[in-house]
C-alpha cells in the first residue's frame, strides 16, 4: 500500500548525546520560568542536534529567538567543539543585535570559557536547562523537529555540501514563508521584523532572503550532480 501511494516509513535512529556536560564547567540558572515573552531579542536559546551523512554524524547548531521563533543563524559541521558553537553565536550578533538572555543546554560545548566570555562580553544574561528537562529549550526543540521531519528524514542528503545547501533552504523557508499558529498565522520573520524597532531593515532583509533563497535553488541544482562524483 505504502509503495501504490509513493509513501515510506521513517525509522528513529538510535540516540547519540549532544549535551553531555564537563563536571568542572559552572552551571548557570534557568532564568525563563514565568518569564513573560513579549519582544524580539529578549531571549535567544541554542542547541545541537545530528544527522547521518554517508555514515558520518554531521551536527546542526541553532539559535532561536523565542518570541518571534525566527533562527538567528545556524552552522552545519562534522564536529561539536565549542569553536563551532562560537562561530554561530557571534554570527547571529552580527546580523541581529543581542538578546537580553541566552538560553542553553549544560553541554560542555555552552559551559566552555570560549562561549561563556562571549556571552559575557556581550552584556548578556546567561540561563541554562535544567539536567534532562529538554522541555526547558522547547522553541529550539520544535524547531529541529520541523527542519527533520520536513526536510532532512524525507530527502537523505549524502554529503555534508548537499545537508548544507538544504539546511540553509530550509531555514530560508521557515523564515520567511512556514507560518505557524502560535503566532496567529504569521511567519517568523513576519512577526520579528514587524515588532522589531529594525522594520524598514527587515523589509530589505526579507526582500535580500528571498533572493538568496532562488539563487540557492539554482545552485543546488547545477552544483549537486558534480557533489556526487
Amino acid at each position: 500500500m505504502q509503495k501504490a501511494l509513493g509513501l515510506r516509513t521513517i525509522y528513529p535512529r538510535p540516540h547519540f548525546n549532544t549535551s553531555e556536560p564537563h563536571p568542572e564547567h559552572k552551571k548557570f540558572p534557568y532564568l525563563l520560568k514565568g518569564l513573560e515573552i513579549d519582544h524580539p531579542n529578549q531571549v535567544w536559546s541554542t542547541d545541537i542536534t545530528y544527522t547521518a551523512v554517508d555514515g558520518h554524524r554531521a551536527f546542526v547548531i541553532g539559535i532561536v529567538d523565542w518570541f518571534s521563533r525566527k533562527l538567528m543563524a545556524y552552522n552545519v559541521v562534522n564536529t561539536m567543539d565549542a569553536f563551532h558553537c562560537v562561530e554561530t553565536l557571534r554570527m547571529a550578533i552580527e546580523r541581529f543585535g543581542k538578546p537580553e538572555i541566552f538560553n542553553s543546554d549544560q553541554g560542555s560545548q555552552f559551559t566552555s570559557d570560549d562561549f561563556i566570555n562571549e556571552l559575557q562580553n556581550n552584556g548578556i544574561q546567561i540561563s541554562m536547562d535544567g539536567r534532562g528537562r529538554c522541555r526547558d529549550n522547547a522553541k529550539m526543540e520544535r524547531f529541529w523537529w520541523a527542519l527533520k521531519y520536513e526536510d532532512i528524514k524525507i530527502k537523505d542528503y549524502v554529503s555534508l555540501p548537499q545537508l548544507r545547501f538544504g539546511v540553509q533552504h530550509y531555514v530560508n523557508f521557515y523564515n520567511t514563508q512556514r507560518i505557524h499558529s502560535a503566532l496567529q498565522y504569521k511567519t517568523p520573520d513576519e512577526v520579528y521584523f514587524g515588532t522589531c524597532n529594525s522594520a524598514n531593515a527587515g523589509k530589505w532583509y526579507l526582500h535580500f532572503q528571498r533572493v538568496c533563497d532562488k539563487l540557492l535553488v539554482v545552485s543546488f541544482v547545477i552544483f549537486t550532480p558534480l557533489l556526487l562524483h
